[in-house]
């Protein structure tokens, strides 16, 4: 077995004669060994017949990792070349070939490892690899409609770079004055590929200039359409991923609309492992900070097709506004703005007059693949190894623009962030696991409303120090959020970036808000709703895929769960006894009739206050943060249902549609009610949340932390 692979071995140290040939070893095979040195694949392995096979695979795998290596190698006899044909502009570097319509500059084919085209092959050929976007002219958006759907096609093609290692081009449209029903917006979408590159990266840049009319933008995505014979294995997480349906099982008979176009019951599916499952992008969805790579694997073929994004800069609304990526088509997203789980708030709102250019990207379409006899779902963690690669590149050195500037023209932030509860600690504590950030100057939080400009946030560690490196110039306030504590740190000062600029901040301390000691809370302050209670879902309606799981809130239908679990009354709290993971349903939402319309809800908090309180004055102080709010509104009372006006009311708040979205948070809210003292009394005391508006299942509240403070100012730690 061992003279089988002597070949192999003879193969690789022919690759290794340089200089650098130890490095190269340690830092391919470190890569090989994560994709055969898991514990369940090393136990595999050893079934199998032990170290031999573990070591053949390691050497396969490790031939594999050279012949894929993203370095240039100067002996290369790859060739990068650039082709004219009919209609169309084609790059070839000997792995991949890329071919472009000229000048519209879609995506119609890529040609990789003996596939001569992973995309749809079927229908339009400008329908399978496209930039495009969501508009409207303010105050000229049709009911029921989201606006015109512009799939960004280009007027010009131009070779921006081409040489022995790149070639990069661009294809670009200009906006005409004299046209009344353009986008008023110039559009430059680049692609870029290098020589010995499994890939190619894309970006685009928006402008616009002085005197043009104003415009709103909802939405700016990069997509792929790939071929659906091929690709049927989707991977988005270590933990999301698996077999997906084809389009044909969403269309009726095979497939049954539900509550909403998107969430569709697959009646009699082609494969029958999906039959009864719902099949719903939003069950998709992710995080902007979790967007890392994802993608589709051809099991048959051993092909992976991932896109990967080493930087979430450009993203609209900081590392927790949540995208599409991957979902059934097969479809890969690039998705750079959206209204999702935030609503009207976030559309790209321009003024009449108003001057602003963006840079989206470069994200990298990084392909990938196995000789046959490898298990195929190792290209996932390939894709990952990748992604670190891109991650240490960025931002990259070869893109042409101007407008992306590289790592010296940018500048760098430092500092250590504390938290200072007297209530909770003597010392100041160190903020650990916080996201400190970057982002246009604003008010309190607003960086999750902000998409004009860039964002740049970085996860402080144990003893809450952070460094967010790679700036671009501008001006920016500072922000952050910690785990565990409720609101949201804000620096005022505007610091001004510019190229090589190192800000050195030193301790920055964020007060919580915060008035005496805790008498009683709700939750843990997360930003989520997810540590409440979250119900199987309806046996009817399920993905199999979230089953049995922490994140099962993906499953569709839950919002309905909360009449059967409260057929005849409103959910009541006592929090001497409760449990909030066990006893707080996750969303407050409405109630449906039997003649079909719905009610608003109630919840009771009881709660006891002993003879130590009856000499309070003042106010006690209720925190409320909520994780998510849909066309909703929250009215507080205090031991009186029905007191009107009632003691504090947020009026109508939020659009973030997160419950139909399979969502457990959306826009963060946080609010303090003053509790009069004179309005509890010793004994039993109830507190009432009602959430009075309903018109849809989809209305409701998620609630991320509640506290009640007691008015005592000096019984704080000291």
């Amino acid at each position: 077995m061992i003279q089988t692979h002597r070949s192999t071995i003879v193969c690789i140290s022919r690759k290794l004669q340089d200089k650098s040939a130890d490095f190269i070893m340690f830092k391919l095979s470190s890569h090989v060994y994560q994709l055969v040195a898991t514990i369940g694949y090393r136990r595999h392995l050893l079934k199998q017949g032990g170290w031999i096979i573990s070591l053949i695979m390691f050497l396969s795998l490790f031939e594999i990792a050279i012949s894929q290596n993203q370095s240039s190698d100067p002996e290369s006899t790859q060739v990068l070349q650039l082709h004219y044909q009919d209609g169309h502009v084609v790059v070839d570097n000997g792995i991949l070939q890329l071919t472009l319509s000229n000048p519209e500059g879609f995506v119609t084919g890529i040609r990789y490892n003996g596939i001569e085209n992973v995309l749809a092959y079927t229908g339009n050929e400008h329908d399978r690899g496209y930039w495009d976007l969501v508009w409207n002219f303010p105050g000229k958006k049709v009911k029921k409609s989201k606006g015109t759907l512009d799939r960004i096609e280009a007027t010009k093609m131009e070779v921006i770079t081409q040489s022995d290692e790149k070639i990069e081009l661009s294809f670009s449209r200009t906006w005409n004055a004299s046209s009344t029903t353009a986008l008023p917006v110039n559009i430059d979408k680049r692609f870029v590929v290098l020589r010995n590159s499994s890939g190619f990266y894309s970006y685009a840049i928006f402008e616009r200039l002085k005197g043009w009319p104003a415009v709103e933008l909802d939405n700016i995505r990069l997509v792929f359409k790939l071929n659906q014979d091929k690709f049927h294995y989707m991977a988005i997480s270590d933990e999301r991923q698996g077999n997906m349906p084809v389009p044909e099982d969403r269309i009726p008979p095979r497939g049954k609309p539900l509550a909403y176009p998107e969430a569709v019951q697959l009646l009699d599916p082609i494969e029958p492992e999906f039959k009864g499952e719902v099949d719903d992008k939003y069950e998709y969805s992710m995080e902007s900070k979790d967007i890392k790579v994802h993608g589709w694997i051809s099991t048959n073929d051993s092909v992976g097709f991932w896109q990967i994004t080493p930087s979430n800069e450009f993203r609209s609304a900081g590392p927790l506004k949540q995208f599409l990526g991957s979902h059934v088509g097969p479809t890969n997203l690039a998705v750079f703005h959206s209204t999702h789980y935030v609503g009207a708030e976030l559309i790209m709102s321009f003024e009449e007059g108003e001057v602003w250019k963006k840079v989206f990207g470069p994200v990298f379409i990084y392909l990938n693949s196995f000789p046959k006899g490898v298990d195929p779902l190792l290209l996932w963690t390939q894709a990952k190894n990748q992604t670190k690669i891109e991650e240490e590149k960025w931002p990259y050195n070869f893109t042409a623009s101007s407008d992306y500037p590289s790592s010296d023209q940018r500048g760098s932030v430092t500092g250590r962030l504390l938290v200072r509860d007297r209530y909770i600690r003597s010392e100041d504590i160190p903020a650990n696991g916080s996201y400190v950030g970057l982002a246009a100057p604003g008010d309190v939080g607003s960086w999750q409303r902000e998409y004009k400009g860039y964002q740049f946030w970085s996860k402080a560690d144990e003893k809450g120090y952070f460094s967010i490196n790679n700036v671009r110039t501008g001006r920016y306030n500072l922000y952050a959020f910690v785990p565990g504590f409720i609101g949201d740190y804000h620096n005022q000062t505007v610091f001004d970036i510019s190229p090589g600029t190192n800000i050195s901040l030193g301790d920055l301390v964020y007060e919580p808000p915060r008035d005496g000691v805790t008498l009683w809370e709700i939750g843990v302050p997360d930003r989520t709703a997810a540590e409440f209670y979250i119900p199987d879902p309806n046996p009817t309606f399920t993905n199999k895929l979230y089953l049995n799981r922490s994140d099962k809130y993906r499953q569709y239908g839950l919002w309905e769960r909360y009449a059967e679990l409260y057929p005849h009354e409103d959910m009541v709290y006592n929090v001497d006894v409760d449990d909030y993971s066990k006893n707080w349903f996750y969303m407050q939402v409405t109630r449906k009739q039997a003649d079909g319309g719905y009610n608003g809800t109630t919840w009771q908090i009881k709660f006891q206050l002993d003879d130590k309180m009856k000499n309070f004055t003042g106010n006690f102080k209720l925190r409320i943060a909520l994780a998510t709010s849909n066309v909703a509104e929250l009215q507080v009372r205090v031991n009186d249902v029905s007191k009107d006006p009632p003691l504090f009311t947020t009026g109508e708040i939020g659009k973030d549609n997160t419950i139909a979205r399979h969502g457990i948070h959306g826009l963060y809210w946080v609010y303090s009610v003053n509790v009069p003292a004179p309005s509890l009394r010793n004994g039993n005391n109830t507190i009432y949340l009602t959430q009075p508006l309903a018109i849809s299942p989809f209305q409701g509240l998620m609630y991320d932390y509640i506290r009640l403070e007691c008015p005592d100012s000096i019984s704080h730690l000291t």
